[in-house]
C-alpha cells in the first residue's frame, strides 16, 4: 500500500496538501483516549461549519414554521449521510497523503482536472456569495450598516484570515470552535425560551409518510440537498493531514484514522443539534402563523421581536442574538472557504498563490454579483436572499463531481490498501447515498431552472 501511495503522490500531487499546515500539529505519545481525542479534535469543527452556514438557516427555520416537527427525521438522515462521507474523505487524506483534488487529478487527464477545477471553483464562489450576503445582512441588523456598504466591508475579512494564519492552525481551529459555540448557545437559549414540544420533536426523528406529500417533500429536498457541500469533502481530506505522526507505523496510522473519525462524528453531531435547534425554533414560535413573513433573514430578525408572531417571549434580545449568530456563521464560513479554495487550486491545476491573493481574488469575484444585485434592487434584502438561494444551485451541480470520485477511491484496494479500503457494506451505503443525493440535487437544479421560465 505504502509503495503505491508514495509513487502516486510523487508523480501527481503538488507537494503536501496545504503545505503550511500539513503535519504541523503534534500529538501525544500517550495512548490515553481523552488526550488523543483532544489532540485530534479540530478539523471536524472546520468541516461542521459547512453544515450550519447561512444558506441553511432560512430552510431549517422555514421547515419548522411550515410543517412543525415533521422534518426532524430529514435532518437526522442528512447528518448520518454527512458522517459517512466525511469519514471517507478524512480517511482518504490520512491513508494516501493526498487530498481529494490531488487524488482526482492523479487518476484523470490534465484537461479533465482543469474542468473539475472550474466546476468546484464555481461552487466555492457560490458558497462565498452566501457568506457575503449573510455577513452584510448581519451588519445591517446589528449596526444599521447599509447593505451596499456591508457587502463592501466583507472584502476586508481577508485581513482577518491573514492574522489567523500567523497564529497557527491550532489557533484557527480554536477560534472556529468558539464561533460554533456562540451559535449553539444562542439558539439553545432561544429554543429554551420558545418551549417546544420535545416529545413530538423526538417522535418525528422517525420518518413519517407525510414527508412524501408535495410541499413537505419539496422542503425536505431543500434540507437534504443543501446538507452535504462539495467543498467540505475537499477540505476534510486535506486538513485531516494536519496532525504530525509516523506514517510508516501501522499503529500510528490506525490511531490517526480512529481519532479523526471520532472528531468528525462528534463535531457533525454538534451541527445536527444546531440544525435541530433551528427547526425547533421555527416550529415552536411560528408554526401555524404567517410563514410567508419569514422568508428572509431580516423578516426572521423582526419576527423574533414581534408578539404577533413569536408570542409572549418575543424580545429585541432574541433578535440581536440571532444577528450575532448569523455574523459568527458567516465568519466561520469565510475561513473554511478560503482554505478549500487553496486545496482545489493546488490539487487540480498545481497552481500555488499566496493565501491573501487567493482570498482577495475569490472574495472580489463573489462580491461583484452581490453589489450589482444590491444596486439594481436598491438595497432590497429580499433580492439578496433570492440571489443566495440561486447561488446554491452551483453547489448542487458540483456535488456529484466530488462524491463519485470519493466513493471510487475509498472503495479501491489499490489506492487504500487492504486495511483501509471501505467495507463492502460501507461501499454499498456510500453508493446509495451518492445516488440519492445526486438525484435530489439534480431535482433542486431542475426546479430552480424551471422557476426562471
Amino acid at each position: 500500500m505504502s509503495d503505491i501511495v508514495s509513487t502516486e503522490k510523487t508523480g501527481y500531487a503538488n507537494g503536501p496538501s496545504l503545505q503550511e499546515i500539513n503535519g504541523t500539529v503534534a500529538i501525544p505519545k500517550s495512548k490515553g483516549f481523552w488526550k488523543n481525542l483532544m489532540a485530534f479534535s479540530g478539523p471536524g469543527a472546520l468541516v461542521a461549519v459547512g453544515y450550519m452556514d447561512p444558506g441553511n438557516w432560512v430552510t431549517s427555520i422555514g421547515g419548522g414554521a411550515q410543517y412543525g416537527y415533521l422534518l426532524m427525521s430529514v435532518i437526522l438522515i442528512s447528518s448520518l449521510i454527512a458522517m459517512l462521507l466525511q469519514y471517507m474523505a478524512a480517511k482518504l487524506g490520512i491513508v494516501t497523503q493526498m487530498d481529494l483534488a490531488q487524488a482526482t487529478r492523479a487518476h484523470t487527464t490534465k484537461r479533465i482536472g482543469a474542468i473539475l477545477w472550474v466546476v468546484t471553483e464555481l461552487a466555492i464562489m457560490a458558497t462565498d456569495i452566501a457568506e457575503v450576503i449573510g455577513g452584510a445582512i448581519a451588519l445591517q441588523l446589528l449596526f444599521g450598516v447599509p447593505l451596499i456598504l456591508g457587502v463592501s466591508l466583507t472584502v476586508f475579512d481577508v485581513l482577518l484570515l491573514l492574522v489567523l494564519t500567523k497564529l497557527g492552525f491550532r489557533k484557527i481551529e480554536a477560534i472556529v470552535v468558539c464561533l460554533i459555540a456562540v451559535i449553539l448557545v444562542v439558539f439553545a437559549y432561544e429554543v429554551i425560551i420558545a418551549q417546544p414540544n420535545m416529545g413530538e420533536a423526538v417522535a418525528n426523528l422517525v420518518p413519517r409518510t407525510e414527508i412524501m406529500h408535495s410541499g413537505q417533500l419539496t422542503m425536505a429536498l431543500g434540507i437534504v440537498g443543501a446538507t452535504v457541500m462539495p467543498h467540505n469533502l475537499y477540505l476534510h481530506s486535506s486538513i485531516s493531514q494536519s496532525r504530525k505522526f509516523d506514517r510508516t507505523d501501522p499503529d500510528e496510522m490506525r490511531r490517526a484514522v480512529k481519532f479523526t473519525t471520532w472528531d468528525s462524528n462528534i463535531q457533525l453531531f454538534g451541527a445536527f443539534i444546531i440544525n435541530c435547534l433551528l427547526l425547533l425554533l421555527g416550529a415552536a414560535m411560528f408554526f401555524g402563523k404567517a410563514t410567508d413573513q419569514l422568508g428572509t433573514f431580516g423578516n426572521l430578525y423582526a419576527a423574533l421581536q414581534d408578539n404577533r408572531l413569536a408570542g409572549a417571549v418575543a424580545s429585541p434580545l432574541l433578535s440581536t442574538l440571532f444577528a450575532v449568530a448569523l455574523l459568527a456563521s458567516g465568519q466561520n464560513s469565510t475561513i473554511t472557504g478560503t482554505l478549500t479554495g487553496q486545496v482545489i487550486m493546488e490539487g487540480f491545476i498545481n497552481m500555488k498563490v499566496p493565501l491573501w491573493v487567493r482570498r482577495l481574488v475569490t472574495r472580489l469575484v463573489s462580491v461583484v454579483p452581490v453589489v450589482v444585485c444590491t444596486i439594481i434592487y436598491g438595497g432590497n434584502e429580499a433580492a439578496l436572499d433570492h440571489l443566495l438561494v440561486n447561488s446554491q444551485v452551483f453547489l448542487s451541480i458540483a456535488l456529484p463531481f466530488s462524491m463519485i470520485p470519493l466513493t471510487v477511491f475509498t472503495s479501491s484496494k489499490k489506492i487504500m490498501g487492504e486495511e483501509y479500503v471501505n467495507k463492502k457494506w460501507v461501499t454499498i451505503l456510500a453508493w446509495v447515498c451518492t445516488a440519492v443525493l445526486t438525484i435530489l440535487n439534480l431535482q433542486i437544479v431542475w426546479e430552480s431552472l424551471s422557476g426562471l421560465f
